[in-house]
């Protein structure tokens, strides 16, 4: 009897504790839960609300969710009729500009637990753009869903990961050495012009319809392959044909929102997303395979060239591996470092075929767009190019100088770029608290700013502000708006576009060699419909009516 109570008592005694233990854990729980859910997004808002700043008023748990749906909700049947009016941009984030108008300039919002702050003000912008802090720094909920798109690469990561990358990539787009890669950015436009010389002579006459959008992406995709990868373009073909695959899967506006993503479940769409991560991981690995076996055969007279920009990431990504130990932990850490290094320049690698292909293929397209709508800007530009260049002849670009000259064709660019820039939205977290001028910006708050909206915006652009008028820029981006930080084609801060020198001189090699041999019209089936899929794209595509001159 002894040995069976003993026994009983041991029974209870545990299954008490295992009640304690459990009710520890659940409270536990629920403190994390309260805190985060409910404690630290009551007192970011407290916060911004002591300095005047106003928002929906947000429910628990889904903050503005219901809202923000319902808004859009009201927009989701907008004519094409309304599109061609120069309206389709509305229809983006329509709930942003409603409540621009109830709460100003600068309002907060929620998305569940997360704060958003979103910032018009072109004097807050200003203040944005002067923070060098990696206390600014991208936000999680955004860049966490583009994970197999970008890896662990330049857009996605904060602090000093980021700032590696930065300095290992920003100077290889410095304009000394840009000069070195103006022929291959020749070389590429001149392989776009031949083959729309076929189509158009086997059209039977001097015009065809070309979908341009297809042509841009081919073009951008050879330019960045040749310059930054030592060629290899068969591969950088399918790289680029599978990002977009992924880019299309992952397209959706959820991403700006951060709503919950499930990625560990095996669905149909996780399953597509993981094998296009794969194969694109695997096709890197294959450039940077040719890239080194090309290294070895080069002869020590040419060791000398300059060297493209996957082999500086190659050697400095390899140089802490190089001084491990030969001791086992040593060779262990050798091994783990090979690991983190290979993912290092895949992640670096994605980065670049992604925002040096897309992005000008994008810009290409919307200026040949503008320059078919408005034939008399392709009359001035036409008469720039001959008269800057007389003789088109290969290797006529060396002078960047030239370049820089010409005006009218930076107009156009600066004009397309403000209109139809590739990038709609710019976003930051403050990861500690920051002060942004006047305003304490707590930490975890999600500061957004919607770029199309404010390069749209009639208070400071003037009534014109829908309309391609290029002469706007004449006098440069301080004469051509009220507030000149607001014009951010290439984002604001710190982060701005490294490449953004490399893009603008690719454009302009692009443009002048089309422009001096082919017109180009609006075909009749082109439908003017801008569409968001992580950048501005034209939802049917771009045909245009391209004339042989």
């Amino acid at each position: 009897m002894e040995g069976g109570e003993w026994v009983w008592q041991w029974q209870a005694t545990s299954k008490e504790m295992v009640l304690s233990v459990a009710a520890i854990v659940v409270s536990f729980m629920v403190l994390i839960i309260w805190k985060n859910l409910w404690l630290k997004p009551r007192r970011i808002r407290s916060i911004l609300e002591k300095q005047g700043i106003k928002g929906p008023k947000p429910s628990f748990p889904l903050g503005n969710l219901s809202e923000i749906k319902r808004i859009q909700s009201q927009f989701s049947n907008i004519s094409s009729s309304s599109q061609q009016a120069e309206q389709w941009f509305h229809s983006l984030f329509p709930f942003l500009q409603h409540w621009r108008k109830q709460y100003g300039a600068t309002f907060m919002y929620s998305t569940g637990h997360r704060q958003h702050l979103y910032v018009g003000d072109p004097k807050l912008l200003k203040e944005l753009n002067r923070i060098k802090t990696w206390d600014l720094g991208r936000p999680t909920y955004i860049s966490k869903p583009l994970k197999p798109l970008l890896g662990s690469g330049i857009f996605r990561v904060n602090g000093p990961h980021w700032f590696f990358q930065r300095n290992l990539i920003a100077p290889q787009f410095y304009l000394s050495k840009i000069q070195n890669m103006v022929d291959f950015m020749e070389e590429s436009t001149r392989e776009i012009m031949r083959k729309w010389e076929r189509i158009i002579e086997e059209s039977g006459g001097k015009m065809a319809e070309i979908v341009i959008d297809n042509d841009m992406k081919e073009l951008t995709a050879d330019i960045i392959s040749k310059a930054c990868f030592g060629g290899s373009y068969a591969l950088g073909n399918q790289i680029f044909a599978k990002l977009t695959a992924l880019q299309n899967v992952l397209a959706k506006p959820n991403v700006l929102f951060g709503f919950l993503y499930l990625r560990i479940l095996p669905t149909k769409e996780n399953r597509q997303i993981w094998r296009l991560q794969k194969e694109i991981e695997q096709l890197i690995l294959k450039v940077v395979h040719h890239h080194n076996l090309q290294n070895q055969c080069r002869t020590d007279q040419n060791n000398h060239q300059q060297k493209d920009l996957l082999q500086i990431i190659l050697e400095n990504t390899a140089h802490e591996g190089n001084n491990s130990s030969s001791t086992p932990w040593g060779v262990l850490k050798k091994l783990n470092h090979k690991r983190e290094t290979q993912k290092l320049i895949v992640d670096i690698c994605k980065n670049i075929y992604f925002a040096g292909s897309d992005t000008t293929a994008l810009l290409l397209t919307w200026i040949l767009i503008q320059l078919s709508l408005h034939p008399q800007w392709q009359d001035r530009l036409r008469a720039e190019i001959f008269e800057t260049f007389p003789d088109i002849s290969p290797h006529c670009f060396h002078d960047t100088d030239k370049l820089r000259k010409m005006k009218q064709l930076s107009m156009v660019i600066q004009e397309s770029l403000r209109l139809y820039g590739p990038g709609i939205t710019t976003s930051r977290e403050a990861l500690e608290e920051t002060k942004v001028g006047d305003m304490v910006v707590p930490k975890g708050t999600n500061i957004l700013v919607f770029i199309t909206a404010m390069h749209r915006d009639r208070e400071i652009w003037g009534e014109d502000a829908d309309e391609f008028k290029p002469e706007r820029f004449e006098r440069g981006v301080s004469e051509a708006c009220k507030y000149p930080q607001a014009y951010l084609p290439f984002g604001l801060g710190s982060r701005i576009c490294a490449g953004q020198n490399f893009a603008i001189i690719e454009a302009k090699i692009a443009l002048i060699l089309l422009l001096a041999n082919f017109r180009f019209s609006v075909s009749p089936n082109y439908r003017h419909s801008p569409f968001y899929k992580l950048v501005l794209f034209p939802k049917y595509g771009a045909p245009l009516l391209v004339t042989k001159l």
